[in-house]
C-alpha cells in the first residue's frame, strides 16, 4: 500500500512540475508575443517558419544588392548631369570664340576653361568610389542579382558614355571632342571652331541618351526595391501568424493552468500532513 502511494505522490509531482512548465511557456509566451518556440510546439508551423526564415535571408541578401545598385546608380545619374553641365559650357565657350573681335587674352582664357572642363570630365568618367568601385564600369556592366534568376545592369560603361559619338559619321570620344575644341579656339580658324561647336552639341545629346538609360536603369531598381519590401512584408505576416501568441488562447489556458496547479498543490499539502498511519489505514 505504501509503495503505491509513493508512486502516486510521484506522478502527482510531476504532474504538478509539467503544469509549473506550462505555466512558465505561457507567461513567456505573453511576454514575449512569440508561442512557436521549437519544433515540439508545432511540427508543421516550425517547419513553414524555417521555410520563411530561409525566404527572408534570401530577400535581405536582393534587397542588399538592390540599395547597392541603387548607390551606384545615383552616382552615375549625377556624375551625367554633370557632364552634361560642362558641355553645355563647351559649347557656349566655343561659341563665343567665334566672336572676330576676342583678343588674345580672351581666346587664352576661354582655352583655359575648355581643358578644365576637358580634365573635369575625364575625372568623372574614371571616378571610383569610397570602396574603390567605379562609377562607370569598365568596357562590359557588372550585373546584380536581385531576384530569382534576374541580374540588372545598373550602371553604363564608360566606353558607352564617352565613346563611340557620331560627329558627321565620324566616331569620336568626349575627350576628342573637346580636344578638336581647344585646337580650334586657338587656331582661330573660324570653321574648325564652328565644326567644334557641332560635335560639342554632338556630344551632349549623345550624353542626353546615356542620362535617358541611366533613368529607365534606376526606375527599374526602384520598381524591384518596391516589390521586394512588399514580399518581405508579406512574409513578416505570415511569420508572426504563426509564431505570434494568440493572447486570449493563452491567457485562458495559463488561468485554468493555475487553478489546476493551486487545486493540486493543496491537495499535496494536505496529504502530506498525514501520518503514515492514516495513509494505510
Amino acid at each position: 500500500m505504501v509503495a503505491i502511494t509513493t508512486k502516486t505522490l510521484l506522478a502527482e509531482m510531476r504532474r504538478q512540475q509539467s503544469l509549473s512548465k506550462s505555466i512558465t511557456d505561457a507567461q513567456a509566451a505573453i511576454s514575449s508575443g512569440i508561442t512557436l518556440n521549437k519544433a515540439s510546439d508545432n511540427a508543421l508551423a516550425w517547419v513553414q517558419v524555417s521555410d520563411i526564415g530561409r525566404a527572408q535571408a534570401q530577400q535581405a541578401a536582393w534587397q542588399s544588392n538592390v540599395s547597392y545598385g541603387t548607390t551606384r546608380a545615383g552616382n552615375a545619374e549625377s556624375n551625367l548631369s554633370e557632364i552634361n553641365n560642362l558641355l553645355t559650357r563647351a559649347q557656349e565657350l566655343a561659341t563665343s570664340a567665334r566672336n572676330g573681335s576676342l583678343n588674345d587674352t580672351s581666346r587664352a582664357a576661354i582655352v583655359e576653361e575648355l581643358t578644365t572642363i576637358r580634365t573635369s570630365i575625364n575625372e568623372m568618367l574614371n571616378q571610383k568610389d569610397y570602396q574603390g568601385t567605379p562609377v562607370f564600369d569598365e568596357s562590359e556592366s557588372t550585373l546584380v542579382p536581385v531576384s530569382r534568376g534576374l541580374n540588372l545592369a545598373v550602371v553604363g560603361t564608360r566606353q558607352e558614355v564617352s565613346e563611340g559619338i557620331d560627329v558627321n559619321g565620324t566616331a569620336m570620344s568626349i575627350d576628342d571632342i573637346l580636344g578638336q575644341s581647344i585646337a580650334a579656339v586657338q587656331s582661330k580658324d573660324d570653321s574648325a571652331i564652328a565644326a567644334a561647336v557641332e560635335a560639342v552639341q554632338a556630344g551632349q545629346s549623345h550624353i542626353t541618351v546615356e542620362q535617358a538609360k541611366q533613368g529607365v536603369r534606376s526606375d527599374r531598381l526602384e520598381t524591384i526595391g518596391n516589390r521586394l519590401t512588399e514580399v518581405d512584408t508579406d512574409l513578416t505576416e505570415r511569420r508572426a501568424d504563426l509564431e505570434s501568441t494568440d493572447l486570449q488562447e493563452v491567457i485562458s489556458r495559463l488561468q485554468a493552468n493555475l487553478l489546476q496547479l493551486d487545486a493540486a498543490q493543496s491537495a499535496f499539502a494536505r496529504i502530506n500532513q498525514q501520518t503514515l498511519f492514516d495513509l494505510i489505514k
